[in-house]
């Protein structure tokens, strides 16, 4: 089978009561499936990315290493329960990794409130080798798309195309079927054509 899709935005049990995907269930039904390569982004931890990248190594798969990370759009230091967005962040380097450390790491130490969260802050110093997808409903954009702010949202979209750099960033559609997924998926193509930021399903 040729492949044409790679999941990009997977949790797993690392992602407490979000996912019931256990590490090598999934490694395994991927080598089923014929899947080339996965990501693994779980919610605010990196604490699963060692156990998959051993389990896709010994199976011969690609693991990409990511995190959906908790962004605070007024700063971490504000202590706010709902002032988080999510994004998903992506390794493309070793120099990804490192700085995707630091980022989950001071998001936990500085960060913690409620659940560890970063900042544009620490996204701009530590932005090399990352790769940012918008994430899912939970994300700046698509939230701004759902509450009808789409100036907003299309000024959170370039905000984080700058700091990722062209090419660097996506905008993540999903689909289940729901009103609110058709709502977003055509803000976010419509965002897509005025801005250039490309699109990731």
């Amino acid at each position: 089978m040729e492949e044409t899709f790679v999941h990009l935005h997977t949790h797993s049990t690392y992602s407490i009561l979000d996912s019931a995907i256990k590490i090598p269930e999934l490694v395994k039904k991927l080598k089923e499936l014929d899947y080339k390569s996965c990501a693994l982004t779980d919610h605010g931890t990196m604490a699963g990315l060692m156990d998959f990248y051993k389990e896709m190594r010994k199976e011969g798969l690609k693991p990409i290493l990511g995190m959906e990370a908790y962004v605070a759009p007024f700063g971490k230091k504000v202590r706010e329960r709902s002032n988080s967005k999510h994004l998903v962040l992506l390794c493309e380097s070793l120099t990804g990794y490192y700085n995707l450390v630091k980022i989950q790491s001071d998001a936990s130490i500085n960060g913690m409130y409620y659940k560890p969260r970063t900042d544009f802050e620490m996204l701009e110093k530590h932005h090399e080798g990352l790769i940012a997808l918008s994430a899912c409903m939970g994300g700046e954009v698509q939230n701004h798309i759902l509450e009808d702010r789409y100036d907003e949202a299309k000024a959170s979209a370039i905000n984080y195309d700058r700091i990722f750099g062209r090419g660097n960033f996506y905008l993540e559609m999903q689909d289940f079927g729901t009103r609110d997924c058709i709502k977003v998926n055509d803000g976010l193509r419509r965002l897509s054509a005025e801005t250039g930021i490309p699109l990731v399903c």
